[in-house]
């Protein structure tokens, strides 16, 4: 199995490891180590590698160059200017204790002064220094960031290489894919697998390379392409003309070389089958959470949502589960705060600390509700459902793109292995499950009357919504053991036979395991 991350935080690929080594399958799943360093432990029957992957190529040549016309006093992008601005403080801090001692100095010590001028005049040239310093690196940090992918010539570039190279144009646009494949590649091939697992767009390279290169060789390997995303549908993480169509191509170039396609929902499957002509519909495997609970670390207890809070059970509570970005809407759970008085929120998210979330903090500040707003850190995926259950509804306040649109994304399954009332914005699949099942209300994306309609509601009677998940059979086919029957069929349909006995693996010792993060 390949993925493109550091396997904690992403439960999908934890799941699959763990249940395909748990049917039999020996697994070994590769990632991206997140420091320097290379990791492995297992997961289970699995064997987890984090591979050190340096990324050169992931850096445009712009970056490696002075920007003379627009920026000209910038430093050179040669690691200079940190080296220079430290170089200033380290100066400014020797004159400090240099002050101090010729305060603490005999008032008859010679030149004495003479001594505190001249340190003086010092002090004084370190801070105009300090200064010219902290400039140029502004106007580097400038030149760095304010360099964008969307202006003419950029559009022209791309056009370009599009029309010379067609699917291949990715190799000019976005070499940095590269840097995967140099870091996976050998890897791969030495493990000389029998399927290769590849999750998403950017593993779909590795794999099909890998596949080549084993069929030279002689060996047949089968390929499965697990996709997360509809890439069309995606919104570019960086304002780059230039990502969307590189990708893309990467997707047409290698989208063939897949065995069998799995996906998330039905209707990214019909997406992916009409963009690609693919024969067959992808399986789908939801991103469901499994039926149990159990503590996989069993010296890691499971944290209460309201104590982490520090709230009683008596005080309305408003989750939200999953990555911290704009798109997601967590914007509106702050701004209906003011009409929700006594209401706390829970932001369960990837990056607590991280500088949307601290805008939104400081928004909750300046509408005087930031005392009823907690950001809280990802728990390990086998404690999220009982972790959020502590809430009183689950909230889904994603706004209206095409990825938002088509699928039941994690945190729907969540919330409601959780017996949470939802809360969720009018995305067509979502809200059309929502409204069929009676579990929670609909809002209008971006509304902010709307979304404290819904709230109110589901606060007023969370009981009403928490007995759809009485209904037979509906919580149970959407869990992870569900799911990890259609992975299983899957690979024997590409590998016809019992499976092979899993590797035997060194006794896990849930001490040394790094933690393991919930995905969304």
């Amino acid at each position: 199995m390949l993925v493109d991350n550091g396997v904690n935080g992403d439960s999908r690929v934890q799941k699959a490891a763990r249940s395909a080594a748990d049917a039999g399958w020996d697994v070994v799943l590769v990632g991206r180590s997140p420091g320097s360093a290379p990791q492995t432990w297992r997961l289970g029957d699995a064997e987890v590698r984090l591979l050190a992957m340096p990324d050169p190529l992931a850096r445009r040549r712009h970056e490696f160059r002075r920007a003379w016309l627009r920026w000209p006093l910038a430093y050179p992008p040669s690691g200079i200017a940190p080296h220079r601005a430290q170089a200033v403080k380290a100066w400014q801090a020797d004159l400090a204790v240099r002050a101090g001692q010729l305060k603490l100095a005999d008032p008859g010590t010679p030149r004495l002064a003479l001594r505190r001028r001249a340190l003086a005049a010092e002090r004084l040239a370190a801070q105009v220094i300090r200064k010219w310093v902290s400039f140029r690196y502004w106007q580097l940090t400038r030149a760095r960031t304010r360099r964008k992918f969307r202006n003419p010539w950029d559009r022209a570039y791309t056009l370009f290489w599009q029309l010379a190279k067609g699917d291949g144009a990715w190799r000019r646009l976005e070499p940095g894919l590269w840097d995967y494949e140099l870091a996976y590649g050998p890897v791969v091939d030495e493990l000389r697998p029998d399927l290769i697992h590849a999750n998403d767009f950017r593993m779909l390279g590795v794999a099909a390379r890998a596949k080549i290169r084993a069929a030279v060789a002689g060996r047949d390997v089968k390929v499965v392409w697990d996709a997360h995303e509809f890439l069309p549908g995606l919104k570019p993480w960086r304002d780059n003309a230039r990502w969307l169509p590189a990708h893309r191509a990467h997707e047409r170039e290698y989208a063939p070389y897949a065995d069998a396609v799995m996906t998330v929902s039905d209707g990214l499957a019909e997406l992916l089958q009409r963009e690609h002509g693919l024969a067959e519909t992808p399986d789908v495997v939801l991103n469901a959470p499994a039926a149990h609970h159990e503590e996989l670390v069993l010296d890691a207890p499971a944290p209460d949502l309201r104590a982490l809070c520090g709230i009683g059970r008596d005080v309305p509570l408003l989750v939200y589960s999953g990555a911290a970005i704009r798109q997601r809407g967590l914007d509106i759970m702050i701004d209906a705060l003011p009409q929700l008085p006594g209401v706390h929120v829970a932001l369960v998210v990837n990056k607590p600390a991280g500088p949307y979330v601290s805008g939104m903090l400081a928004r909750a500040a300046k509408l005087g509700v930031a005392d009823r707003v907690h950001a809280l850190p990802y728990v390990a995926h086998w404690q999220v459902v009982p972790f959020l259950a502590g809430a009183d509804a689950g909230v889904i306040p994603i706004h209206h793109w095409p990825n938002h649109e088509i699928a039941l994304i994690t945190k729907f399954f969540e919330y409601s292995h959780a017996r949470l009332p939802l809360v969720v914005s009018d995305v067509k699949t979502m809200a059309g499950t929502v409204r069929s099942t009676g579990q929670g209300e609909v809002f209008r994306a971006e509304d902010v009357a709307d979304y404290v309609r819904a709230v109110r509601a589901v606060l007023a009677d969370p009981a009403r919504y928490r007995a759809a998940y009485d209904r037979p059979g509906l919580l149970a086919s959407w869990t992870w053991e569900a799911q990890a029957e259609v992975l299983d069929a899957v690979y024997s349909r590409l590998l016809p036979g019992p499976p092979r006995p899993a590797a035997a693996g060194t006794p896990v010792d849930p001490a040394a395991q790094p933690p393991v993060g919930a995905a969304r």
